[in-house]
């Protein structure tokens, strides 16, 4: 099985007017940048949702000019450690760009704040969140369904079998719940915590492209951010072309999307991304794709 070769339909949808999923080499991958993540250099006060506004503004509009020169479309992760600070976020993500805002707090409770203010502001068509899993409560759900959110990143993270193939059976138990929820629009992240589980994210988007069709992909950044001694062994220089490699990486395998890390890191991402889409759409097109 190659990865241009799938055997499943391919899904694809839109969230927020960004188009994403579909076959390999014939659409470009989706980059996710984060903000307000824990010691971020914009960030003032975590608890009480404080920052520096314009720096952050300037982080987001930062992305969306790497989106724009590669045509590789582009979704923000907006994190936030407390409710009255994930709302403070969204707040300022929301005035600042149109495009799709990923709800990423660091508890269920902030989440939930997260989706009263996305609902409270009409955002929740342009909401993704962040995430969901077999864990999940079925009150946690419920919640995403109220807000009118029908998008979520599904993380399979499954300590039954932390295998790939591991990675495709908590897809399956997790589904017919998220459908019910009323959440149309699944993303799977693959959930990478190291180098080595870079490989099986990998295999995993792979296997659930193949057989199920959906829109996968991983946040191939916490290959690198896990990786201890890199800058002691390697030099401080080595951290960019990584985070680089491993973004670049995951689209080679085929993945819709990529959770690449802080925000500032576009510069680095995006054409080392683009530069692999343009590989793959030429291949595809040998094969018949357009």
């Amino acid at each position: 099985m190659g990865f241009l070769e799938l055997k499943a339909e391919q899904q694809r949808f839109e969230v927020g007017g960004v188009g994403v999923g579909g076959q390999p080499g014939a659409r470009p991958t989706v980059l996710i940048g984060s903000i307000f993540y824990h010691g971020h250099k914009v960030t003032l006060d975590e608890g009480r949702g404080e920052f520096l506004r314009e720096e952050a503004a300037e982080l987001i509009r930062g992305q969306e000019d790497y989106s724009r020169r590669t045509g590789n479309p582009c979704m923000l992760d907006v994190v936030g450690a407390t409710p009255e600070a994930i709302r403070r976020h969204l707040e300022l993500a929301a005035s600042v760009t149109e495009m799709p805002l990923l709800i990423d707090g660091t508890t269920v409770e902030v989440r939930l704040a997260g989706l009263r203010y996305v609902a409270e502001a009409g955002l929740a068509g342009r909401a993704v969140y962040n995430s969901i899993q077999p864990e999940t409560s079925d009150e946690e759900l419920a919640a995403v369904r109220e807000a009118g959110v029908e998008s979520a990143i599904v993380l399979t993270y499954y300590l039954k079998d932390f295998t790939a193939q591991g990675r495709v059976t908590a897809v399956k138990e997790i589904l017919p719940r998220a459908r019910a929820a009323g959440i149309r629009k699944l993303l799977v992240d693959t959930c990478v915590m190291d180098r080595a589980t870079l490989g099986q994210a990998f295999g995993a988007i792979a296997e659930i492209k193949d057989e199920l069709g959906l829109v996968a992909g991983a946040g191939a950044h916490n290959a690198v951010a896990m990786w201890r001694g890199l800058k002691t062994t390697m030099g401080p220089q080595a951290y960019t072309p990584c985070v680089a490699a491993a973004a670049a990486a995951s689209a080679a395998v085929g993945a819709d999307f990529v959770l690449y890390g802080p925000v500032e890191d576009a510069k680095h991402v995006f054409p080392a991304v683009a530069m692999i889409d343009k590989a793959l759409s030429q291949l595809a097109g040998e094969k018949g794709l357009r």
